[in-house]
Formats: C-alpha cells, sequence, structure tokens
C-alpha cells in the first residue's frame, strides 16, 4: 500500500453513486454510510451522483426514492443532482459529451478501437472458446480491422461499439484500503466495451470519468465490483491519471450465511420505515455491519460514529444481518425517546391503525390517556408499529380476544363467575386508582383462595384481549371503571356460552 496515497486525508472526496433502478436497500444504504462518515471524520466532501445510464430500468421515482431514503436515515451530501456543485451535473445522462470526448482521447492514444462484431456473433465465438476450453474473452477481431474492412463495415451501416485495449500482459494491481494487495493477470481480462452502439457509455468507463472529473479521492464501494476494479486503473492510466485509492467493502449475509433476501427481513429502507423503525436505530445497526470500534460498545450516537470511524477497523469478512438484533436496537432508541417524541413519532401508526380520531374525540383527556398509555407500554416497544397494538385497548369500545389466551384463560370453569364478580366489585371503588384497584385485588385474592394470576390473567385477557401487557392496576385505572366492567361482563358472557356448548357437545 502507498501510504502517502491512502493517507491523505486533508482533502478527502468520496462518492456515493446508486443506479435508480429501485428502491434503495440496506446494502446501498451501509455503502453510503460508510462513505459518508469518512467523509465527515476527515472533513471532507460527500458527493451523491446517479448512474442512470440504464434507460430501461432507471425510473425517476426510484432516483426520488434514493434520494428521501438517504435524507430519511439522516446522511446529506455537499453536491448532487439536487444541490448541484462545481463538478456537475451529477447524472450520468446530462454527461453525455464528457464520455465522448475521454473516449476520443483513448481512441487517439491507441488505447481504443471500434467494433463491429453483432450481439450474435459474439455469443457464437463465446461459445465457441468454451467448446476448445478457453476462457470466453473477446478475441480482439476489429483490433485486427485494416481501414478498407472498416470502411465497408461502416458501408453496411453496422452498429459499432468503442472498445478499450488492456494491457496484453502483466499483472494490475490494487491496493485496496480494506484487502491489502489485490492483483489480477491481464491475461484474463479482455478488451471491454466502454462505448455502447447506442452513444451511452458502460459503468466501467463511465465511473472512471466521473470520479475523476469529481475529483474522488477513495471509492468506498461493495467487494461485487472488486472485479471491476483492474479495468478502471486500466483507463484512469491510459488517461494519464492516477487511481483512487479504493476499499471494497464484504457482502452482508443472512444469519444462515446465504445470500441476504428479503425473507430475512431485509428489505427497502423505506419498508423499513414503514415497519417503525427509527433512523438513528438503522444507522447505529448498518454501522456495525463489518465495522467495529471495539468488542464492547455496541451504541453510538452518530457523532460518535463520525469521531470514531476508519476503514483500518473495517473488516474483510461477510457481516452477519439479524434483523432480530436490529428490533432489539431499535427498542433501545425507542425506550431513549420522551413520551412527547414518542408520540409525535407513533401519529402516523396510529392514524393507520385508525385510532387518531378516537383519540381525538375525547380531545384533551384523549392526549392524556396516550401519553400515559404510551408510559406504559414504551419500554415494551420493538418497533412504532408496536405502538397501535399496546394503546389501542384503552380507546376501542371492545376488544378482540387473542384465541390462544382467551382458551387457556377465560375457558376454565369459574371464570365467568369470577369476572361478573370483579365487574360489581369494580363499580364500587372509589378513587378508581391503583393502589385502591391493588387493595382490592389483593382482598379478592384472599377471600378466593387463588393464586394472584389465576385473579389477574382472566382479568387482563377479558380487557385488552391479550395475556401480557403492562401492570393490571395501571391499566385497569386507564382504561377507566365503566369500560373495565362492561368488557368484563362481555367477556363473562362469552365465556359462558362458550363454556355451555362445549358441555353440550
Amino acid at each position: 500500500m502507498n501510504p502517502s496515497r491512502a493517507e491523505r486525508f486533508d482533502a478527502v472526496r468520496v462518492r456515493y453513486a446508486p443506479s435508480p433502478t429501485g428502491y434503495p436497500h440496506v446494502g446501498g444504504i451501509r455503502t453510503a454510510l460508510y462513505n459518508w462518515l469518512f467523509a465527515r471524520h476527515h472533513g471532507g466532501k460527500f458527493i451523491l451522483r446517479l448512474e442512470d445510464t440504464d434507460r430501461s430500468r432507471s425510473t425517476e421515482e426510484s432516483a426520488r426514492a434514493m434520494l428521501e431514503g438517504l435524507r430519511w436515515v439522516g446522511l446529506d451530501w455537499d453536491e448532487g443532482p439536487d444541490v448541484g456543485g462545481p463538478y456537475g451535473p451529477y447524472r450520468q445522462t446530462e454527461r453525455r459529451e464528457l464520455y465522448q470526448r475521454y473516449a476520443s482521447r483513448l481512441v487517439e492514444a491507441g488505447r481504443a478501437y471500434p467494433c463491429y462484431c453483432t450481439p450474435e456473433e459474439l455469443k457464437a465465438r463465446r461459445q465457441e472458446a468454451l467448446e476448445r476450453g478457453e476462457a470466453p474473452k473477446y478475441d480482439r477481431r476489429c483490433l485486427h480491422l485494416t481501414d478498407a474492412e472498416r470502411r465497408r463495415l461502416e458501408a453496411e451501416g453496422r452498429p459499432k461499439a468503442l472498445r478499450f485495449r488492456m494491457d496484453d500482459a502483466g499483472e494490475t494491481v490494487v491496493q485496496d484500503l480494506v484487502r491489502g494487495e489485490v492483483r489480477f493477470e491481464n491475461t484474463l481480462l479482455d478488451d471491454f466495451v466502454i462505448i455502447k452502439s447506442d452513444g451511452l457509455p458502460t459503468y466501467n468507463f463511465a465511473v472512471v470519468v466521473d470520479d475523476l472529473e469529481m475529483r474522488i479521492t477513495h471509492v468506498i464501494r461493495g467487494d461485487e465490483h472488486l472485479s471491476n476494479t483492474p479495468r478502471q486503473v486500466q483507463v484512469y492510466r491510459a488517461l494519464g491519471a492516477e487511481p483512487p485509492a479504493f476499499a471494497h467493502l464484504s457482502i452482508l449475509l443472512a444469519p444462515d450465511r446465504s445470500k441476504l433476501s428479503k425473507r430475512h427481513g431485509a428489505q427497502s429502507v423505506d419498508a423499513f420505515r414503514e415497519r417503525g423503525y427509527l433512523p438513528e436505530a438503522i444507522v447505529n445497526y448498518l454501522a456495525l455491519l463489518g465495522w467495529g470500534y471495539d468488542a464492547e460498545q455496541q451504541i453510538f450516537t452518530v457523532e460518535e460514529l463520525i469521531d470514531k470511524f476508519s476503514l483500518a477497523r473495517v473488516s474483510k469478512n461477510p457481516a452477519i444481518f439479524d434483523i432480530q438484533k436490529l428490533e432489539w436496537m431499535n427498542g433501545y432508541y425507542l425506550r431513549r425517546l420522551s413520551l412527547e417524541e414518542l408520540a409525535a413519532r407513533a401519529r402516523p401508526f396510529l392514524e393507520r391503525a385508525g385510532l387518531t380520531a378516537l383519540i381525538e374525540r375525547e380531545a384533551e383527556m384523549g392526549e392524556r390517556r396516550l401519553m400515559r398509555a404510551l408510559e406504559l407500554s414504551q419500554s415494551r416497544l420493538r418497533t412504532l408499529a408496536d405502538v397501535s397494538e399496546w394503546v389501542r385497548y384503552y380507546f376501542e369500545e371492545t376488544v378482540d380476544y387473542d384465541e390462544r389466551a382467551a382458551r387457556k384463560h377465560l375457558l376454565r370453569a369459574g371464570v365467568p363467575e369470577l369476572l361478573e364478580r370483579i365487574a360489581g366489585g369494580l363499580e364500587g371503588i372509589e378513587p378508581f386508582d391503583e393502589s385502591t384497584l391493588e387493595a382490592y385485588f389483593t382482598a379478592l385474592r384472599d377471600e378466593t383462595g387463588l393464586k394472584m394470576g389465576d385473579v389477574l390473567q382472566p382479568v387482563r385477557v377479558a380487557v385488552t384481549g391479550k395475556d401480557v401487557s403492562p401492570g393490571m392496576f395501571e391499566v385497569l385505572a386507564l382504561v377507566g371503571k365503566g369500560a373495565a366492567a362492561r368488557r368484563l361482563r362481555q367477556a363473562a358472557a362469552w365465556a359462558r356460552e362458550r363454556l355451555a356448548s362445549v358441555s353440550a357437545g
């Protein structure tokens, strides 16, 4: 590694250059995050560039989703398609003349040549090479055309691409800041297309031109691009330019070490947002997928990440994306929110669940009830989407019983009578608060000889529909005397009817 090149951090310029052909995925966001942290750590510039030359797949909708996803997780950029900058435009489709100029330089230098081979001809020759047991690389047929042969092909109207002439022998050596020295045999690399027949550049050419023009000092990207790097390095040198420093990040794997997919919970950033994950949790978790400051610290503020981030601590081994660990971390961040902030962030999820109107119907009382419900449930939340399930029974007229919980705790002999008794007892309690409720249920336990759990679990299912909730005295006090007594009687009637049906059957 050349320390003077890799450590010249006084003018760091990095970029994240996605193709807007879909929604931003966690792997891409991690790459953007590492670039952003590296730039901010060194006081450099973070550039966003859209590589949108795949006209059949690139869409404006995907471009907007990409920008919105990055902003949602808190990443900003110093230059980009929406903010401008000194080296724009920042969309490849708006830079075609630039690519043509650089391509002409390579032709003049003897490092690029026109290729008239049709896709059918190329496919046939690749198949022939495979049958001979050879690598299916381009055979340089068009490099050796005579001027007369080129004129004839031009006269035929043959579409032509432009190919880069790779070095014939030796090695291309990449000094990777994560993987160390990586060597590539030049004889295994074929002459690749740099300008397609439609005039658009290919990835391996456009990325060099853009990174060169935008003064990129460090290219931090996924290791699926490592095999492209020797081609890009040779283009840089053919243009008389020094390549940037490269750092290739390992892929993300599922817990079973298979390729990461949606079935492992890895979806687009927008999907995580819809499921109630906090951006600060996403950033913290993604930062740890391949990087770590030490063996103990798991929770980092953004400021701490910026301060401590270093490519020297990035692992070359694949990182494991574990949705359960992300849920744990999201729960940690949810517990640290103030109740006011939690309520604000939960609003869209409450509205989606149809609870907003019920809360607003009670006006100021509804808001107070919501805040108390959030206080009681905050420690149990894993995502914001959980909020509606933990607060709905404070506002809805009736509750739906969890089938397993109802079968276990309501459909038992004596339970309907117990619930009726408790309903009547609650109506006589004054004041209807936690301490008075606790005294009532303690006395009831002693009178009946039942365990407290055998008393409270049927009540919990009757009032909340579940067999798990915050403390039952707190829940009853917040639900209110009238609603609690009504639900107890409804549950008693429900249980009595089903018990009778079972007996009759």
